[in-house]
């Protein structure tokens, strides 16, 4: 009896496709990488895998509606790819919302979960503070990050080059007196964040709140978390010692959601 080709092979077969399947995410995180637009050459040169194992996958997710091609032949994260990220940012905040909830019985004040997307801060998550006065921000919602704790915190976990690719070199939209517009003065407060492991948002988005924020180590794409309130009363919880200190308890909260998300 004539064997049967290794190509054809079922246990081959199946790692062939698992690979395949690989490389297609490998491309896709590779374009976004790159801003969202790259041309095949910057793919291969970024992904290390062959041109034409790329040309094949690319066909692929082009004809799928994942990726396509512009007049100047270079390929974009695709239209179909939304509906996925709208999904996953749904489920992000239903599996966060136990640890939001309990940092919102913790301190008494609103919790909040965002990632930063396309170089802007993406609310997914919030548990509601109980007290008559309290922040309120609609899930979904987009703001840019230089002047919100999350956002802050968003950019600190990134590289200083990509932190700076994102906020341009244009002084930034003033939201309040105390919105910090200057590109280089916010990296350094970034700097400052990474060391200390918090960021504060003291009245930058608006007056009279006051916000602290922390990054959620592990999380597959940058994520935050934080507490939001007037300013006086987070101002209170800032002083507070021992277990009951803020941004300790904060940034253990964080680290547990972080292993649930973790990849």
């Amino acid at each position: 009896m004539a064997s049967t080709p290794a190509a054809a092979q079922p246990g081959t077969e199946r790692a062939g496709g698992v690979q395949s399947v690989e490389r297609a995410f490998q491309l896709l995180e590779a374009l976004a990488d790159a801003g969202g637009t790259a041309a095949l050459s910057e793919l291969s040169a970024s992904s290390g895998l062959p041109m034409p194992t790329i040309h094949r996958l690319i066909r692929t997710l082009v004809q799928q509606g994942y990726v396509r091609q512009d007049t100047a032949r270079r390929y974009t994260l695709g239209p179909r790819l939304i509906r996925l990220g709208e999904t996953a940012g749904r489920l992000l905040g239903s599996w966060a919302r136990p640890y939001l909830a309990e940092l919102m019985e913790v301190t008494g004040e609103t919790a909040n979960l965002a990632v930063l997307e396309g170089g802007e801060v993406v609310y997914v998550g919030q548990v509601q503070s109980r007290r008559s006065m309290r922040m309120f921000t609609e899930v979904g919602r987009r703001v840019q990050p230089h002047c919100t704790g999350v956002g802050k915190a968003l950019l600190a976990q990134l590289p200083e080059d990509e932190a700076r690719a994102v906020l341009g070199a244009q002084p930034l939209p003033a939201h309040t007196p105390y919105t910090l517009t200057d590109p280089q003065e916010l990296l350094r407060h970034l700097a400052a964040a990474r060391e200390s492991g918090y960021v504060v948002d003291d009245q930058e988005q608006e007056i009279g709140v006051r916000c602290i924020a922390v990054a959620v180590p592990g999380a597959p794409t940058p994520t935050a978390l934080s507490v939001s309130g007037p300013e006086a009363r987070i101002r209170a919880l800032e002083d507070q010692h021992g277990e009951a200190a803020l941004v300790p308890v904060m940034r253990e909260i964080a680290a547990r959601l972080g292993r649930v998300l973790a990849p």
